[in-house]
């Protein structure tokens, strides 16, 4: 059963997607986990600032949390993606192509509007 998405959930989801470093940080999580410091690190960025990311990313359920010792590390939340995903595909076309949509929507309302005048 297709889970229910609330617009609100989806709202958090895109706020956090909005930021070049959020998604740098999300694709770096994509191949494996890393720890604060190397994520901050890797995108020359202070450790008040990164933090500050991941807290917006942990907010919106992207990504979590385990602290091993006096690290801390991240990892994707895949399922959280999966929802996205989910979301996005529903505007997929299956019919064709943008062109051939927006080809079909037309001939549609020219018919429709013949029909229309048909019937007067």
């Amino acid at each position: 059963m297709a889970k229910t998405h609330h617009p609100e959930d989806l709202d958090v989801i895109f706020e956090a997607l909005a930021s070049k470093h959020r998604r740098e940080i999300i694709y770096a999580l994509g191949f494996q986990p890393y720890s604060i410091s190397q994520l901050a690190s890797m995108r020359n960025l202070s450790l008040p600032a990164i933090h500050k990311h991941i807290k917006i990313l942990e907010y919106a359920g992207i990504i979590i949390r385990k602290k091993t010792g006096l690290t801390t590390f991240l990892t994707l939340n895949r399922e959280s993606l999966h929802s996205l995903q989910v979301w996005l595909m529903q505007y997929h076309a299956y019919w064709g192509s943008n062109e051939e949509t927006l080809e079909n929507y037309t001939q549609y309302l020219s018919k429709k509007k013949k029909g229309g005048e048909k019937k007067k």
